[in-house]
């Protein structure tokens, strides 16, 4: 029978049975490696004996668990040979607590598990990058069904349309006239569906070159054509896919391109231009038109099969002098966006004016309605938008073109403006003639910012 093995022999014996065990002291030299981990990194286990570590194992943390004195469990390390491995550090102390050098070893023996749990740690960080941007793009979402401005009837039958069919994967046709903001309704129903967070691509039909609409939508194959970039190009569809694509002025899609459209729709997949290959789509259709697609059909510039299949849900949006009870949310809202926009400091606009906004017919619809603000905001040295900034606009309004007869209808309104200004300058004068001369007290007298005041100043040509 063998005796009994010295404390010592059975120590290194231990070490040894241990996977990947290295042992350094205080001073970060090696006192102990094992055999196995000696063979990986191709050194001799008694060469290294007395080397600092980081001069043998270059990335080792051993040196940090001495400085930091804390324990570093599961940690992922990447070997000399490139093989990954689940490392444990422990710092040593003595009796008193004083640290005096630290053991690593590994958890697994078996490098295929360790590799397998990397891909799995990649996953998972790669999912959490997901979830990051998609809480991120929760929190910076550019439109909603609030981002619809307005009450009228049409509006909200319109929006609660929306909320039934959003998280649908029916297709969509929104028809209305220029400028009523039909990819604001497009955008609502992306955002408010379970694709919110897949891409939303836009396409402009009747902006993209006929000659060119085809590979922008399908993507090419490497050598499709002459100049064909190499490896190919996606298109607007694949980039859609999981999400929504937008296909704003549906009605100037050449007929050719309407068949491989109905075909995407019915098959729910494409081949690329030039190639082979066929792409699985899981997309949602929106598309946006001006004109009347019926009419068109009827007539043979669009095809019929295909008008039925993106006219699932229609969303008719009314045009601007339909709902002429929204003009004041849409005030609001276009101060707010041009304050922001151009660093103004517009409050309102006067009932006065909105009862001119009312007369108007508004063929360019919400956008001329904002572009209209938009001036008025700019020019303006007050910050509440009367009837004097509109000078520009009015004649629009009555259709004043010149004639005696239509002058004097412009004339009476100039002259409204001129009394409000005649009263603005007196108010201005008497609050200086109360704070004599004091022009910062004058303009908190008034109730407007200290700039404001001196702009009035000069618009009114007060020394």
């Amino acid at each position: 029978m063998d005796r009994p093995l010295e404390t010592d022999d059975l120590l290194k014996l231990a070490l040894d049975s241990l996977y990947l065990a290295i042992v350094i002291d205080e001073t970060g030299s090696i006192r102990y490696i094992g055999r196995p981990y000696a063979d990986i990194i191709g050194v001799s286990n008694q060469d290294v004996i007395g080397m600092q570590v980081d001069k043998v194992i270059p990335n080792t943390r051993l040196k940090n668990v001495i400085k930091s004195g804390h324990e570093e469990l599961g940690q992922l390390f990447m070997m000399k040979n490139e093989t990954p491995t689940i490392c444990n550090r422990f710092p040593i102390r003595d009796k008193d607590g004083k640290i005096r050098g630290a053991i690593s070893t590994a958890t697994f023996h078996d490098i295929d598990k360790v590799t397998q749990l990397k891909a799995e740690v990649d996953k998972l960080r790669k999912e959490n990058q997901i979830y990051q941007q998609q809480i991120a793009s929760l929190k910076q979402i550019p439109f909603s069904i609030d981002s619809i401005i307005g009450n009228s009837p049409h509006i909200q039958k319109i929006k609660a349309t929306i909320e039934k069919v959003a998280n649908s994967s029916l297709s969509i046709l929104i028809t209305g006239e220029t400028g009523t903001g039909k990819e604001v309704f497009a955008n609502a129903v992306h955002q408010l569906s379970n694709r919110c967070f897949g891409n939303f691509i836009k396409v402009n039909c009747a902006a993209i070159p006929k000659d060119l609409l085809e590979s922008e939508l399908f993507g090419y194959s490497e050598g499709a054509f002459s100049g064909a970039t190499k490896g190919g190009k996606v298109g607007k569809f694949e980039q859609a896919n999981n999400g929504t694509i937008l296909l704003d002025e549906i009605g100037e899609l050449p007929l050719p391109l309407q068949s491989k459209l109905l075909r995407i729709i019915q098959e729910r997949e494409l081949e690329r231009v030039g190639g082979t290959k066929t792409i699985k789509l899981d997309i949602r259709i929106i598309c946006c038109t001006n004109q009347n697609i019926e009419q068109i059909a009827n007539e043979g510039k669009f095809r019929q099969d295909l008008y039925y299949r993106i006219n699932t849900i229609e969303l008719s949006i009314p045009p601007l002098r339909d709902r002429l009870t929204d003009i004041p949310a849409f005030c609001d809202h276009f101060i707010q966006k041009i304050n922001k926009y151009h660093n103004c400091s517009i409050t309102g606009i006067s009932d006065e004016v909105l009862q001119h906004f009312y007369n108007y017919n508004w063929p360019g619809n919400v956008r001329e309605l904002e572009h209209v603000l938009e001036r008025a905001c700019v020019m303006s040295p007050t910050a509440i938008l009367a009837v004097g900034h509109f000078d520009f606009f009015l004649p629009r309004v009555y259709h004043i073109i010149g004639t005696d007869e239509d002058n004097d209808s412009l004339n009476v309104l100039a002259t409204l403006s001129d009394k409000k200004n005649q009263v603005e300058r007196k108010a201005i004068i008497q609050a200086l003639e109360t704070t004599k001369g004091n022009k910062t007290r004058a303009a908190i007298l008034l109730h407007i910012t200290r700039s404001q005041f001196y702009e009035k100043l000069k618009k009114h040509e007060i020394l």
